[in-house]
């Protein structure tokens, strides 16, 4: 399905470079929603900007950069002679941590004058709706010289203080993950379960039972490999704690999706649902652990900082899919229970521009516009939700380190920050499954 939709979100790219291209890419993209095509847009753009922020930290870049004649710190003197005057520049500036704050820096403010300008837009007739879902050239022009001027910023305060709002945002961004996944998890049971009953296939019980086992056994496995390397027989009590405490917390949470007075009032909830979360909540544990004293990281020394870590990979897997998960999914009969249905784009009209049914006929618009009474979702928050999710990137990939900072793995404060998130996300999803028991009058679906 998103590989579906992603040609759309293509197609308009390439409509920003010719007509040519335009009616190639358009005449094979399948009809799909302005809102989606739109989102996916956004969404690609801020793919694009990780991977630039990828390849400034790729193992060796800063000794192939040492090559280049115009570099301060240049290795290679015999063509240094042959630039004019002293042109030279501080090719580590583009390199490392620090480069990653700067193109984060960029991209986030880029975003939040977005949010500003779409503020109070209600449908798609509003004039700024050409600024949300067109230009998108200019847009990303726009983001690319913002980048370079980032580059221009004195190093001084900027990479301690940006890291202060990195924090907060990737914090605030975590918190909106965990309401996707949450969302996620009860859809996929939902639509399981729903195939089960309807079809009354072994097949679809089968899937159920092992998706369901295999999260259970990876959050086992993750406990005990957690208690290897991150405990220690004496010492680091505060290790042990967060394990042992979030490993009670994920067994009381499946307990209580399986209580009768819950199956009740939802009665496809279950044990599915609950070993996505736990499986989430044992990496939240693992990152803050990594980010621990190193007395207690095993791990510690046992790769370089400044390349990929199953950890940051592992992040960044999940992050791409919650980004492209709220930019394609729209909210269900669960998202109101998992206050997702404030982030997801609602069922809008399927019309086409000229009243009839989109994607019939060849004369059809291949993005046609579903937000003409009102807006499927709130463009401004929509906006503010990718600040905060260039922020969530920023800090996975420099491992929530401080670039001017000395030590190695430890950082006290975004451990909390990952604990607290972890324990978050069992208390969403417990309330989740009790909130329709406790309030019994109120319509969650």
């Amino acid at each position: 399905m998103g590989a579906v939709l992603g040609l759309c979100s293509a197609a308009q790219l390439a409509c920003c470079c010719g007509s040519t291209a335009c009616s190639l890419c358009c005449s094979a993209c399948p009809s799909c929603t302005n809102s989606t095509s739109s989102r996916l847009m956004y969404a690609l753009m801020l793919v694009l900007v990780t991977i630039v922020c990828c390849i400034t930290l790729a193992p060796g870049l800063h000794n192939e950069l040492q090559k280049l004649p115009f570099c301060t710190n240049a290795t290679d003197s015999t063509v240094t002679g042959l630039l004019p005057g002293n042109f030279k520049v501080d090719c580590d500036e583009a390199v490392g941590y620090l480069a990653v704050y700067r193109i984060t820096f960029a991209t986030c403010l880029f975003f939040l004058l977005m949010a500003l300008i779409m503020i109070g837009v209600k449908s798609s007739k509003d004039p700024r709706a050409g600024i949300q879902n067109g230009f998108w050239a200019i847009k990303y022009l726009l983001v690319i010289g913002g980048i370079i001027g980032a580059f221009f910023i004195p190093g001084g305060q900027f990479a301690s203080t940006w890291m202060v709002f990195g924090m907060i945002g990737g914090f605030c961004y975590i918190v909106i993950q965990l309401i996707l996944i949450i969302d996620f998890a009860h859809s996929w049971a939902e639509i399981w379960v729903s195939k089960y009953e309807e079809t009354e296939s072994k097949g679809w019980y089968a899937a159920l039972l092992i998706s369901m086992l295999t999260c259970f056994a990876l959050t086992l496995t993750g406990i005990v490999l957690l208690y290897v390397y991150y405990t220690k027989s004496n010492g680091c009590d505060l290790s042990k704690f967060f394990i042992s405490f979030n490993l009670i917390l994920v067994v009381v949470a499946s307990g209580v999706s399986i209580l009768p007075s819950v199956q009740e009032h939802q009665p496809r909830s279950g044990l599915l649902q609950s070993s996505v979360v736990s499986l989430y909540v044992m990496y939240l544990t693992w990152s803050a652990l990594s980010n621990a004293s190193k007395e207690c990281n095993g791990l510690t020394g046992t790769s370089d900082d400044s390349s990929f870590d199953k950890q940051r990979i592992i992040g960044l897997c999940i992050w791409v899919c919650s980004v492209l998960y709220s930019s394609i999914r729209t909210a269900s009969a669960s998202s109101k229970i998992t206050m997702s249905e404030h982030i997801l784009a609602k069922e809008g009209s399927t019309e086409g521009a000229d009243g009839g049914e989109a994607g019939q006929g060849g004369n059809e618009p291949k993005v046609f516009d579903n937000e003409g009474d009102s807006v499927a979702y709130s463009w401004s928050f929509f906006h503010i939700m990718f600040a905060l999710a260039t922020l969530y990137v920023m800090m996975t990939l420099t491992n929530w380190f401080n670039p001017n900072s000395q030590l190695a793995n430890e950082n006290i404060a975004s451990m909390w920050v990952k604990i607290t998130s972890s324990w978050m996300c069992i208390g969403l999803y417990i309330w989740t499954l009790v909130a329709p028991a406790i309030f019994p009058d109120r319509e969650f679906n």
